[in-house]
């Protein structure tokens, strides 16, 4: 049995001002707003993305459409998980991503593996004119040489500590907090 210690790193206004950041950079990488598409990738990569929209649309005065990414079937670590993996829908913009500037979103990186399941799903969807990988965190430990385009906040976490990403559609809050395993009695 374990009980864990929770820092609070990022409070929803640190949230907020580090999405409107990133929101700004992707804008300024694309040279607007056109053929731009948010994608984000299951679970609270798709509320992140959903705030980076919505900034996007509030700085440039346009729609921006926007999908989502269920890399289950796409992961490397199928056999670890189960022999059913719990697989929810991915959701394309009406518009496709042929030739568009596909923005995809998640709430943290860490080995590179998530990144690389989206990216081959969404090769098997179309030929994107380009892809940004925009994550709210970035905890260092990379296995595989992908890096994000867009960055919220960069971290340095301890072997045993988690990042996690708070949204009030799961969690009841926005925030990032890193928590670590302690054994009891310790």
């Amino acid at each position: 049995m374990t009980a864990r210690n929770r820092v609070h790193v990022m409070s929803e206004s640190d949230v907020l001002r580090a999405v409107a950041r990133m929101a700004r950079e992707v804008v300024e990488r694309n040279g607007g707003t056109e053929g731009l598409v948010v994608m984000g990738i299951h679970r609270r990569g798709v509320q992140i993305a959903e705030l980076l929209r919505e900034e996007i649309e509030q700085v440039s005065g346009g729609e921006v459409p926007s999908g989502s990414v269920d890399i289950s079937l796409y992961r490397d670590d199928l056999e670890v998980i189960g022999p059913r993996p719990i697989v929810g829908g991915s959701e394309l913009p009406a518009e496709g991503i042929d030739e568009r500037c596909v923005v995809l979103v998640d709430d943290v990186a860490y080995t590179g593996r998530t990144s690389k399941a989206a990216l081959n799903e969404v090769g098997d969807w179309g030929r994107p004119r380009r892809v940004l990988l925009c994550v709210l965190i970035d905890r260092g430990g990379r296995e595989l040489p992908i890096h994000p385009d867009v960055v919220g906040r960069r971290l340095e976490v301890l072997e045993g500590q988690r990042v996690e990403v708070l949204v009030p559609e799961h969690d009841g809050r926005l925030g990032v907090d890193v928590v670590q395993a302690v054994e009891k009695g310790a």
